[in-house]
């Protein structure tokens, strides 16, 4: 996934999704225990000017989107204009940049191809958090959230933050298996010590497995949904531990 022009449309689409639903900067968003649009916004803004102060400035080490200025005062939020200015110098970069560029990332690629998938998605998550707030059901295309599941998967063993959580479950060698009923997608999740995981495509029986569409599944990994929107099989408390500890 490190094609830039396979991301950059849908980064742009999603981006312009997330701005046409931000009206109302003072709504709660459930899903984002303590956030309202504003809050929410503001998050995705500061995440797009991260990537790109990294990106064009060939960033080699550690640096956190706080760290970038983001042209708000402090206390104040972002609304949709502010947002999509971000998002326009985002995708400026993006366009300019080899994706075999060397940069600074936190995931497992030292590679200016990371971001975009990481992007798209954290504004795909974050759009569906909007329209679940505003009582919308959210619509991810089956291709985009199976993409969506390979970067999460990705990634996850390399999101040193949630390591103690997963350590804290006890659970060293077991396993999950996730199914896509709409789409070829299988997925198997392995708990390794110290809060270690390891993550393959392909069929293995899990102790616990869960089974729905492709979109399901993804927001369903990212804590958007509740485990009765898919078929669970197997060791049901298991499966809740570990989706509570693993969520992004």
């Amino acid at each position: 996934m490190t094609d830039n022009d396979t991301f950059i449309p849908r980064i742009e689409e999603e981006a312009a999704r997330l701005a046409a639903l931000a009206t109302d900067l003072s709504v709660p968003v459930p899903t984002c225990p303590g956030w309202t649009f504003g809050e929410l916004v503001t998050h995705v803004g500061r995440t797009h000017r991260w990537a790109t102060h990294v990106l064009r400035d060939q960033v080699q080490e550690r640096i956190w989107s706080r760290q970038v200025p983001s042209g708000l005062a402090e206390g104040q939020n972002g609304d949709a204009a502010w947002l999509m200015a971000g998002a326009a110098d985002l995708l400026d970069v993006l366009r300019t940049t080899d994706p075999a560029l060397e940069v600074w990332t936190w995931g497992p690629d030292r590679r200016a191809g990371w971001w975009p998938p990481r992007m798209l998605f954290e504004l795909v998550i974050h759009r569906a958090d909007a329209e679940l707030a505003l009582g919308l059901d959210p619509v991810i295309p089956a291709a985009t959230a199976v993409d969506g599941i390979d970067e999460f998967l990705h990634n996850l063993p390399y999101a040193t933050w949630m390591a103690s959580s997963l350590a804290e479950l006890g659970a060293e060698g077991a396993t999950i298996h996730l199914h896509a009923s709409d789409v070829d997608g299988e997925w198997t999740i392995t708990q390794g010590p110290a809060g270690a995981v390891t993550c393959e495509r392909g069929h293995t029986k899990g102790d616990a497995a869960v089974r729905g569409p492709a979109s399901e599944l993804l927001l369903l990994l990212y804590g958007r949904r509740p485990l009765e929107s898919a078929a669970v099989f197997g060791d049901r408390d298991l499966l809740t531990r570990w989706l509570a500890a693993a969520a992004f």
